[in-house]
């Protein structure tokens, strides 16, 4: 009996419930030791949630598939969650900044440190579990938005991580200042973060090219057509979310009969489908002997 694979959905909710309870340790972590190194930690886990509830309304909105408004699916609004998700962090940046500034001038002794390093560890240990358990989607239904929350969510992990380290240091050394600027730190990696995020958006809502391999799974089964008597041209590819594209305009005698045509595509469509599965193929068949077959006055450089 074979048992159906959770939803992207699912994966969405046990990020937003991972996000609550961090936030209450963390948050609960700073209260009792009046660290801003654990409060910034506290605020990216703020955008955490944030990022969770986007990437749920996200992967909700694309589940309902094509509609006669959406002909190819709603898969870019992962593209506007990740998106969203970079921006947020850049907020969340400015505020540790702006929280970190004032410890930095008039420097702080810490409070109960026991304590607030227990609930910090409980909270990276969360953070880490559920970034284990969204890649763990992620790679089943190819969702960039599931990674991305998974991959914030390990960034998270290694600032905690970091800020520990840092929090037991200052009493060791004295160094009164060190909290502070740890903070200071952690809104830099996390501009990283989501400068990354913002990038990939850019990149997928500019119809960027599907991946190296893939295209050249599908090159070379358009190759095999060379020694047929055949030829192609004008292979264009593109990514959507986890769908992928590719169209080519493929070349064939014009002797050749409309059925024995069809049977050469189809066939063709089989073969890219078996050497790159997510790859949806669109192919348009000319004569290969008109010159106007090789035109390409729109993609001068879409050739082979």
């Amino acid at each position: 009996m074979s048992i159906e694979p959770r939803s992207p959905t699912f994966y969405a909710w046990l990020s937003v419930g991972t996000s609550l309870l961090t936030i209450a340790l963390k948050f609960t972590a700073w209260g009792v030791t009046g660290s801003v190194g654990l409060l910034s930690d506290a605020i990216e886990s703020l955008v955490n949630l944030a990022a969770a509830l986007v990437a749920l309304w996200t992967l909700h909105y694309i589940a309902g598939g094509s509609d006669d408004d959406h002909n190819f699916g709603h898969e870019k609004a992962e593209y506007f969650s990740s998106g969203i998700e970079g921006g947020l962090i850049f907020v969340a940046a400015i505020a540790i900044v702006i929280s970190a500034m004032p410890r930095l001038l008039d420097p702080q002794p810490l409070g109960e440190l026991g304590l607030g390093i227990v609930l910090a560890v409980l909270a990276a240990i969360a953070n880490a579990l559920c970034a284990w358990f969204l890649l763990k989607g992620a790679r089943l239904h190819r969702s960039i938005t599931l990674e991305a929350d998974a991959q914030h969510l390990l960034a998270d992990v290694w600032t905690t991580v970091g800020v520990i380290a840092a929090v037991l240091l200052v009493p060791v050394t004295g160094w009164w200042r060190l909290d502070p600027i740890v903070a200071i730190l952690v809104a830099l990696q996390i501009l990283w973060t989501g400068g990354v995020l913002i990038k990939r958006s850019f990149d997928g809502l500019m119809d960027k090219a599907i991946p190296d391999d893939e295209r050249a799974a599908i090159v070379r089964v358009l190759d095999r057509l060379r020694h047929e008597g055949c030829d192609y041209h004008a292979l264009r590819t593109r990514q959507a979310g986890r769908k992928h594209f590719a169209d080519v305009h493929v070349l064939v005698p014009g002797t050749m009969s409309v059925r024995d045509g069809h049977d050469l595509v189809e066939r063709i469509e089989n073969e890219m489908h078996v050497q790159a599965p997510h790859v949806e193929v669109l192919i348009h068949m000319e004569p290969l002997e008109d010159p106007r077959s090789w035109d390409d006055p729109k993609n001068p450089l879409a050739g082979t």
